[in-house]
């Protein structure tokens, strides 16, 4: 009797990337209710008395409990105490309390409530946090927006934990293998939840012709549902995988104090960590206010007849599903002739989608593009990472994509208001770019994480890197409301902002990631962390 070469689950190619479906369903599901107002700024603002504070200071609340409570440290530990499986199953069902809360904070049933005159009387000062300039609430913030926060701050737990979860689930049954890819894989396949989220939230907001802000955060709901069942299904797979081995579920050691001290001395965490921070500080705060700058920069005629239809919304979904796929499996064709004519068909359908988005007349809809072009590169360079190396150049391409970007929406893009075809081409070629800039960099990032990091304690690193990410991603969404009120006094239109030195902050923060990288590549060549060499060997 021939012996079977696949032992294991995790040998088999199927399975292996069976698994890392589930944890990127979960984790695309986790990222359409993480900008689900996103595309709806200017309504909240009509609809629930939001002004760009407000709704700063909301979105910013998610990652609040990460950094001022540590509890993405205390994730870390759990996930290094605890295991992938039973970590993975927590944070889904710690994001769905979390999205109820917070759907209920922007539903009709809570105006008029008395949980809405609490929280309009109460939270206005919490001492200590009030003083540090750290404070979640501040006086006169709508009660709504308050509550929702509440709800974003739980939610936000469960999604950090999920994405430390996700990167050492991926760590787990890829070892070895292509861990690169795989993470990229799973980063592209995620970030589709963008686009969803650009295209779904204003369609059920304004489905049947009343506005209902509810009905977005009701459809992100659905979605964490799925989110948490993708967790169940994953926790089965990987209690068979170490059924099959004969092992107990990898936990690391047992945590210890010293461990944090061990990774804080590491200059590479550190230089990975402050990268990390910077880079991501200007993309996830942008993704949150970038349909209200198109709204804002842009000369947008709104589509009649069937452009104004429900139907050009599923249409328009359809052919960027279309894109995303041939795109994507273009990368693991074999034939050429195949690989050339996916790609192809991948080029057309998104020049289809660019003019349906044209056409629509909707700013939600032109951003929506940004993880396409992600989507079809990220793949392909996190293969290259795995057989040819070059991580810390990738960085470097990365940032200096970011800066370009970003000064064109400051400096370019306002310089074509008067020109729809000219400023939604401007447009559309910038947020691919930036796409694409938000490939390089974590295809590259995360899969260098095991080469800085003792591997017993790299759940606790990834904890420590997506807790400094934190600070950025909760003082940035604040900092540009911020920056909006202050440069836009007297504007009361939330479609006639000025973003400029919004965006050039944001820009700052991509000259400093420059830097930080730029010294990383030295640093890797002096200290040998083996960042610039592949992963396979």
């Amino acid at each position: 009797m021939t012996q079977t070469i696949n032992k294991t689950l995790r040998d088999s190619a199927g399975w292996r990337w069976t698994a890392l479906l589930l944890l990127a369903l979960a984790m695309f599901c986790s990222y359409i209710f993480m900008d689900i107002l996103s595309p709806i700024k200017a309504l909240m603002q009509s609809e629930r008395g939001w002004d760009s504070l407000a709704f700063g200071t909301m979105q910013g609340a998610e990652t609040f409990l990460n950094v001022f409570v540590f509890f993405l440290i205390f994730a870390g530990i759990i996930l290094d105490k605890m295991g992938v499986r039973f970590t993975a199953v927590l944070s889904g069902v710690v994001m769905l309390v979390g999205g109820v809360i917070k759907y209920y904070a922007v539903s009709d049933a809570f105006c008029g409530s008395a949980l809405e005159t609490w929280f309009t009387e109460h939270l206005n000062y919490i001492p200590g946090f009030y003083e540090l300039g750290i404070a979640p609430f501040y006086e006169g913030m709508p009660a709504s927006a308050k509550f929702a926060a509440v709800g974003f701050m739980i939610f936000g737990c469960g999604v950090e934990m999920a994405g430390i979860t996700v990167s050492r689930g991926i760590v787990k049954w890829f070892k070895g293998r292509e861990t690169a890819l795989a993470m990229g894989s799973e980063m592209a396949l995620a970030r589709l939840g963008v686009a969803t989220c650009m295209i779904f939230s204003p369609f059920f907001a304004n489905l049947g012709g009343k506005v209902d802000v509810s009905r977005s955060v009701a459809f992100g709901v659905v979605l964490l549902c799925i989110a948490l069942i993708m967790c169940i299904v994953y926790f089965f797979m990987d209690k068979e995988l170490d059924a099959q081995t004969g092992e107990a579920e990898e936990k690391d050691d047992p945590f210890k104090i010293s461990d944090i001290g061990t990774i804080l001395s590491s200059q590479g965490f550190w230089l990975v960590a402050l990268l990390c921070v910077l880079y991501y500080s200007a993309i996830f705060p942008f993704q949150k206010y970038a349909v209200n700058m198109l709204e804002c920069n842009l000369t947008l005629n709104p589509g009649e007849g069937f452009w104004a239809t429900n139907t050009v919304t599923i249409v328009q979904y359809v052919i960027m599903l279309l894109v995303a796929a041939c795109s994507f499996s273009s990368n693991f064709s074999k034939d050429t002739t195949k690989k050339y004519g996916l790609m192809i068909v991948a080029v057309v359908a998104l020049i289809v989608y660019c003019y349906m988005g044209y056409k629509r007349g909707a700013a939600e809809t032109v951003f929506a593009v940004f993880p396409l072009l992600a989507v079809a590169i990220t793949p392909i360079l996190g293969s290259y990472v795995d057989h040819k190396g070059k991580a810390a150049t990738m960085l470097v391409m990365g940032s200096l994509l970011l800066i370009a970007c970003h000064l064109t929406f400051a400096f370019v893009l306002p310089l074509f208001k008067g020109s729809s075809i000219g400023g939604v081409a401007i447009a559309y070629a910038t947020i691919l770019v930036l796409g694409a800039s938000f490939s390089l960099v974590p295809a590259s990032l995360w899969p260098s994480v095991p080469k800085l990091v003792d591997e017993k304690i790299i759940g606790s690193a990834y904890a420590l890197i997506f807790w400094i990410q934190n600070i950025g991603l909760w003082l940035f969404p604040m900092l540009i409301g911020k920056v909006l009120d202050s440069t836009n006094q007297g504007v009361t239109d939330p479609k006639q902002l000025n973003y400029t030195w919004a965006l050039v902050m944001l820009a700052g923060l991509g000259v400093a990631a420059l830097v930080i990288g730029l010294y990383l590549k030295v640093a890797d060549r002096k200290h040998h962390y083996g960042l610039e060499e592949p992963n396979i060997k």
